[in-house]
């Protein structure tokens, strides 16, 4: 026993059996791989042969009854053969296969379309209008790991068409390498359905709910962003200003100062949003980080407005508006205590 402890507590020992359980870990991960590549191949497969053989149009929609019972009875363990599961298959095989436009681009993809679950695929072939808006996903959720829950909720808020469309004027003033990932980072518009604001907000209402959702405002910046702080004191000459939001991008290796708005875009904004990044350059910035980036989000914006305004700017910053899906009318709001009414009422009981 004491010997067995002795082996235990020896750093080479452990060294070893990490190495070990890590290469255990990498083997089973590529084994479920794998078996998920072989298992999206068959379904392809069986799907070219719904349509290719022309099953419906000789047996009649029956057909998928009469398949799935045969399957099922021959391979009573397996699950995947139902009625709804092979009419799935038939859609997966014709979503990409009649993509004509995208045809070599699929050839060359097919290997990562295949690694994705078949879950997953079943909410690309039906929210997705393109094959290269799937493959979009499809490449974002072997990044980042997306569960089906996450794809789901890039799919409804239109990530697609919302990544790296914010107006900037990076291409100026950044390095080519970072200023194009710099681009992919940002989004126009951004969503903030998970918000409850009432009509008539004000900008500290809008951050204070921002913060106060921060997990939820992070996975909608998208991956990399890390919270700094709020109302981030600089001090520039005899006065001291306040950062709405400040983050560190982990991938682009800089700051991020956010600016919220809610009114329509205004030129001065930029102004505004170029001091703050230049304190943050003088005052934080270390020799190994990147440029600061600036981002302001404003309710609603001209779009050439924004890029006359940049066009006139030496930080670099992106302009990007925002969307709510509800807001609660004001007297709802008036009809709910304070803070302070319920601190209150709880020291009279």
């Amino acid at each position: 026993m004491a010997k067995d402890l002795k082996i235990s507590n020896d750093s080479y020992f452990s060294d070893w059996m990490k190495r070990i359980k890590l290469r255990i870990r990498e083997s089973q991960l590529k084994a479920a791989v794998r078996v998920n590549t072989e298992l999206l191949r068959l379904y392809w497969d069986l799907g070219k042969d719904i349509v290719q053989r022309g099953v419906e149009a000789k047996w009649g929609s029956k057909i998928y009854s009469t398949m799935s019972a045969e399957l099922k009875a021959e391979f009573p363990g397996l699950d995947g053969f139902s009625v709804t599961n092979l009419k799935y298959m038939k859609r997966f095989y014709l979503f990409y296969y009649d993509d004509n436009e995208i045809s070599q681009q699929l050839v060359d993809q097919f290997e990562k379309i295949c690694m994705i679950p078949w879950g997953h695929q079943i909410l690309l072939i039906s929210k997705c209008r393109t094959v290269q808006e799937a493959l979009f996903y499809i490449n974002k959720t072997l990044e980042n790991g997306w569960s089906r829950a996450m794809l789901l909720n890039f799919l409804e808020t239109d990530l697609y068409e919302r990544q790296g469309k914010a107006i900037s004027n990076f291409s100026r003033l950044l390095p080519d390498t970072h200023s194009d990932l710099a681009k992919e980072t940002l989004k126009d518009p951004y969503n903030f359905d998970f918000l409850t604001l009432s009509e008539g907000y004000k900008e500290r209402e809008l951050e204070d709910a921002l913060t106060s959702n921060i997990t939820k405002f992070l996975l909608e910046l998208g991956q990399g962003f890390a919270f700094v702080g709020r109302q981030v004191p600089v001090q520039i000459g005899e006065r001291e200003l306040f950062i709405d939001l400040l983050f560190y991008h982990l991938e682009l290796r800089c700051f991020v100062v956010v600016e919220l708005k809610v009114c329509e875009f205004d030129p001065a904004f930029t102004g505004q949003l170029g001091v703050y990044v230049t304190a943050i350059n003088h005052q934080r910035k270390k020799k190994t980080d990147n440029e600061t980036l600036g981002l302001l989000i404003c309710k609603t914006k001209d779009n050439v407005m924004a890029e006359y305004s940049l066009e006139a700017s030496s930080q670099p910053i992106g302009i990007s508006e925002y969307k709510l899906k509800d807001l609660l009318p004001n007297e709802y709001k008036s009809s709910l205590p304070s803070i302070e009414e319920i601190e209150k009422s709880l020291k009279d009981l």
